[in-house]
């Protein structure tokens, strides 16, 4: 038993299975990219391993090492402050090997400096779990075009996948990783202002949430702008350009955009701390 164990090989093998990674693991399984047999991953804590092996029937290990020495392809899904220390530990496994770290603030020459692995960056964002992933790749020194290849077919299954340098991915990170998190609060603030004007919170989080998915929908599959889109719900005089007036005296829009900055700076210092 313990000599087939051993031989067992994994086609994507996972280094941390947080949030992010935990993720990816369930659109790649959702997708039917591959197998759940043929993904791997190492997670120390507990409750989310066996968690994330009883939801995805994907092998689990507590050992990192393990992890990526038996996979063909690693990602890492790790936090920022640990992604160095953690790439070193394998680096004599990884060697050869894809690589593609999941983490923000972590430069591929930092990374390239102490593993000999062919490194690539993906910054992509949590509905990867329902394969509606936003996805940009940015390639390292060594990645092969098959390497690109392979990238591009790992994410272009849990959703639209990018290329970019990686001086862009800091902005990457602040607008498709944070970006969620920034919907949900536009999400979040409708369904208060539908239950300010008299409907039940169920109700109006429910139209809230249906409407920003319809919007975002629409906006994907129309080729339209956001303005040609936004034009096309206006009436002068009418109900939402009662609506916009008030966005912009509060400045909805100036915040967002402040937000992508503050999230895009905060990206660059995190890299500067993890060299």
């Amino acid at each position: 038993m313990d000599s087939q164990t051993t031989k067992t090989r994994y086609r994507l093998g996972f280094i941390g299975a947080g949030k992010l990674a935990g993720s990816v693991i369930r659109g790649l399984v959702r997708s039917k990219f591959c197998a759940p047999h043929e993904i791997i991953a190492s997670e120390p804590n507990e409750a989310a391993r066996e968690a994330l092996r009883d939801e995805a029937a994907i092998s689990v290990t507590p050992d990192n090492a393990e992890a990526a020495e038996k996979a063909d392809i690693l990602l890492l899904g790790i936090k920022p402050s640990v992604v160095l220390p953690a790439l070193s530990a394998i680096s004599a496994v990884a060697s050869n090997k894809l690589v593609i770290s999941l983490a923000a603030g972590v430069r591929l020459e930092a990374m390239e400096k102490i593993a000999q692995a062919r490194l690539m960056r993906a910054l992509t964002n949590t509905p990867s779990a329902i394969c509606r992933a936003a996805t940009a790749i940015a390639r390292g020194t060594r990645t092969t075009d098959q390497d690109l290849k392979e990238a591009q077919t790992i994410f272009g299954a849990i959703g639209v996948v990018v290329e970019v340098a990686e001086e862009h991915i800091d902005a990457v990170t602040a607008l498709a990783g944070s970006g969620p998190a920034f919907v949900y609060t536009v999400i979040e603030a409708l369904a208060q202002g539908g239950t300010k004007v008299g409907l039940p919170a169920d109700v109006s989080l429910t139209l809230a949430t249906h409407t920003v998915l319809g919007a975002a929908q629409l906006a994907s599959e129309s080729g339209l702008s956001p303005e040609e889109l936004r034009r096309m719900v206006v009436t002068p005089g009418g109900t939402t350009a009662a609506g916009l007036a008030a966005m912009e005296k509060h400045a909805t829009a100036k915040g967002l955009i402040a937000a992508v900055e503050a999230a895009t700076r905060r990206g660059q210092e995190m890299a500067e701390e993890n060299k």
